[in-house]
This record gives structure tokens, C-alpha cells and sequence, in this order.
């Protein structure tokens, strides 16, 4: 009897701490969001593939490469200091993140809303859809 308690108990906390693990494909995105609010280029760039594709939702290419990416970014990091990325809506599928935002600018603005899909390959985030 004692034995079958013991293993009961044990399924459930692993099961509760299993529940509570971020996936890969969570994490890195939580990387990215993390070093964009800090307006860290490296930071933010770390969970990138270095051929990272990023489109205009469904399939506009916009750019490609985390050297590109690094002067879309930059730039903006440097000179918008009001920048700040609040996610309301976080759904994780596998190796796919959709995020739903709320970016601020500029806080005498009302925050810009946008959708932002990641998929993961090779444990980085390998392309980033857009939906504005």
C-alpha cells in the first residue's frame, strides 16, 4: 500500500513539474522578447539562426540574416528608448510560438498591436511572420 501511495504522489509531482517546463522553442522566444525590452542587440539576436528569414505575414520576405537583422534593430534599440514589448496572448505549438503584442514606442502614443509567429529549427528561432 505504502509503495502505490509513494507512486501516485510521485506521478503527480512529476507531472506538475513537467507542466510547468518551458519548451525550446518558449524559451527562446521569452530570450528574444527579454533582450528587445532591455534594447540589447546581443542579447536579443542570441536565440536567432544566423539565417534567420523574417516576413511580412503570410510569405513577404522582408529581409534575411542576422546581419541584416542586426541593422533593422540596432538602430531602432539606440533611439527609441520608450521601446517596450508586452505580450498579452502567448500560444506555443511544438516547435511554433504566436505571440500576440503590444509595442510602445513612444508612451504618449498608444501602443502599436501586432502578431509575431517564431518557428524553431535546429534549436533557434529560424523564421519570424508578422502580422500587422
Amino acid at each position: 500500500m505504502k509503495k502505490t501511495i509513494f507512486l501516485i504522489i510521485s506521478i503527480c509531482v512529476c507531472s506538475v513539474v513537467f507542466a510547468q517546463t518551458k519548451s525550446v522553442a518558449e524559451n527562446l522566444a521569452q530570450q528574444q522578447l527579454d533582450g528587445y525590452n532591455k534594447r540589447d542587440i546581443g542579447a536579443f539576436l542570441l536565440p536567432y539562426s544566423d539565417s534567420i528569414e523574417v516576413y511580412q505575414f503570410a510569405n513577404k520576405l522582408l529581409y534575411k540574416g542576422k546581419t541584416t537583422m542586426r541593422k533593422e534593430y540596432g538602430g531602432m534599440f539606440a533611439n527609441t528608448i520608450d521601446l517596450h514589448c508586452t505580450v498579452t496572448t502567448r500560444m506555443v505549438l511544438g516547435n511554433t510560438i504566436i505571440d500576440e503584442e503590444s509595442v510602445v514606442y513612444d508612451k504618449a502614443k498608444p501602443p502599436f498591436k501586432a502578431i509575431a509567429i517564431y518557428v524553431v529549427e535546429a534549436n533557434k528561432i529560424a523564421k519570424v511572420y508578422f502580422v500587422m
